[in-house]
């Protein structure tokens, strides 16, 4: 049931990402839906026919450490209360299963600090409340399922109506969308129709190195990498010896010179490849390795590097989220120890940002996610770690740059939070990005490719002329009087430009102190703080 959610959440994410309202291009609630599921994904498929509860724990304990986003965090909550309400059980009714979806929902809402109705809480709550009716005349999984998704459909029906800015853009709630989906999935698959998932080619982009843990060991045909040279003593014909080699294996390399054969060869019976091997001659060189073995100690090499803990070196450390090299060194200046690469469209998972702690050599960490879809992933990491854990709900980059700023380390963790907040909500955060669709949101006509400005998190204007909204920027903050200005150019501009960019503001305030910083930052043209 759960490959299959993945799977129809893999085919879909794209549509459930253009149900974002907001005409910033950071809709990707699909995605990080799709990320999160998938990381369970990975885990059921490694475990031998697990029972119920075993495969409830291992998606709850995945989909936790793999969270992404709000909705990733979300999704891992209800399924950790399922998890938590079937455990122990090998298999279960239908009444057992509704029960085990409401306490999903308890658990997301307890966790989740305002909850806002109109999203997927309010779709799962009722859904819920669906597969209760459902099993009081059949009492059967299938039932529940199928009450839930009927009661949930309407319930995402009137999302529209639940949220002002849904209903200005006539959509429903996108994580709203995904658990219908997920359930529709798991639906499927009790009938015995499984999702199939798009080619893994198609669906992600290239990791960055290879990752050994991706295959099993037993899916190694040939356990030994046998490497040999053997003098040529005789006539005996190298290319016989490569036809005899390529029964025995994998991977056959074979050169021969007048003097010499020189072979490498994957194969399950390294004794008989070199007693054939004397047949031509005597063995220079010998090396045959247990490839298993090594695959094995590969993965817990890796498993054991991603776990460790650092000891601490001193009693306060810290670890940041941005995107761009110029805002890592920022952030590596003011004092972060680990600085995750994430942000806007690509927001790290709650293991990425434990294992950043982890690797703080500190007995305290602060996090600063510096985005509000990160937040929620960050204080999920809490509790799987050993060390203190303090996340300041920085929801930009500007607001942790300050934060940053205010801390004491002779202070302790109360004094800094208290200074942080305060920093945080001192400084105005400026941001101009792009149009990603065409909407009508707070009075402005928006067309897909227009510059977008940002004040805060409401819409400031828009335009095709971004040096427009430059100067009603700068104007804005010279009425409010601000004296420090930073100004942050991202990877789509270069320095000349950035330097008129500079100019405008020099002009507007003449009396406040502005520095211009290449912080590399995609999505986001400028990132402007002011204080």
């Amino acid at each position: 049931m759960i490959i299959s959610a993945a799977a129809a959440i893999e085919i879909n994410k794209q549509h459930i990402n253009e149900l974002n309202v907001f005409p910033v291009p950071d809709g990707d609630t699909g995605t990080n839906m799709s990320m999160t599921l998938n990381n369970a994904v990975a885990d059921l498929k490694r475990a031998e026919d697990p029972s119920l509860t075993r495969a409830a724990d291992i998606t709850a304990s995945a989909l936790l450490r793999g969270a992404r986003g709000n909705s990733g965090v979300i999704l891992s909550l209800l399924f950790r209360g399922i998890a938590k309400s079937l455990k122990g059980a090998e298999e279960a009714t239908g009444a057992r299963f509704a029960e085990a979806m409401q306490v999903g929902v308890e658990s997301a809402y307890k966790a989740v600090m305002k909850p806002a109705e109109g999203t997927i809480l309010t779709v799962a709550r009722l859904a819920a409340a669906g597969a209760q009716e459902a099993v009081r005349e059949h009492d059967y999984v299938e039932y529940a399922v199928e009450g839930a998704i009927e009661r949930g459909r309407i319930a995402l029906e009137d999302t529209v109506n639940q949220n002002p800015v849904l209903k200005k853009a006539g959509v429903v709630d996108a994580g709203g969308v995904g658990w219908i989906t997920i359930l529709n999935a798991m639906l499927s698959s009790l009938r015995g129709e499984d999702v199939i998932a798009p080619e893994a080619g198609q669906q992600s982009a290239q990791k960055e190195q290879a990752n050994f843990s991706d295959f099993e060991t037993e899916d190694i045909n040939f356990a030994y990498c046998t490497e040999f040279i053997v003098s040529r003593d005789n006539d005996g014909d190298p290319e016989e010896l490569r036809a005899w080699l390529d029964g025995m294996g994998d991977s056959l390399v074979l050169v021969d010179d007048d003097e010499i054969i020189k072979v490498h060869v994957h194969t399950n019976h390294p004794g008989e490849v070199l007693e054939k091997a004397l047949s031509y001659g005597g063995l220079i060189t010998v090396k045959v390795e247990n490839m298993r073995l090594q695959h094995t100690e590969k993965v817990l090499s890796e498993a054991e590097k991603n776990n460790q803990v650092a000891k601490p070196e001193k009693h306060y450390g810290m670890v940041a989220v941005c995107a761009g090299e110029g805002l890592s060194s920022v952030f590596k200046d003011l004092g972060a120890d680990q600085v995750i690469k994430g942000g806007q469209t690509m927001n790290p998972s709650t293991q990425d940002i434990v294992q950043a702690i982890n690797h703080t050599p500190a007995e305290t960490v602060f996090v600063f996610p510096n985005n509000k879809n990160i937040i929620m992933a960050a204080e999920q990491a809490q509790p799987l770690t050993e060390k203190e854990v303090v996340v300041v709900r920085s929801r930009t980059i500007p607001q942790g740059i300050s934060a940053m700023l205010a801390f004491d380390p002779e202070a302790d963790v109360e004094s800094n939070l208290m200074a942080m907040r305060e920093a945080r909500h001192n400084v105005s955060t400026m941001q101009i990005t792009y149009a990603a669709r065409n909407s009508d949101f707070d009075g402005y006509a928006i067309h897909e490719g227009d510059y977008l400005a940002l004040y805060g998190s409401a819409l400031f204007g828009t335009s095709r002329d971004v040096n427009s909204l430059l100067k009603g920027m700068a104007e804005k903050i010279a009425s409010e009087g601000k004296e420090i200005i930073t100004i942050f150019y991202g990877e789509d501009i270069d320095e000349k430009t950035a330097e008129k960019a500079l100019k405008i503001f020099e002009k507007a305030c003449p009396d406040a102190e502005i520095s211009l910083i290449n912080g590399g930052q995609p999505v986001y043209y400028y990132l402007i703080s002011a204080e």
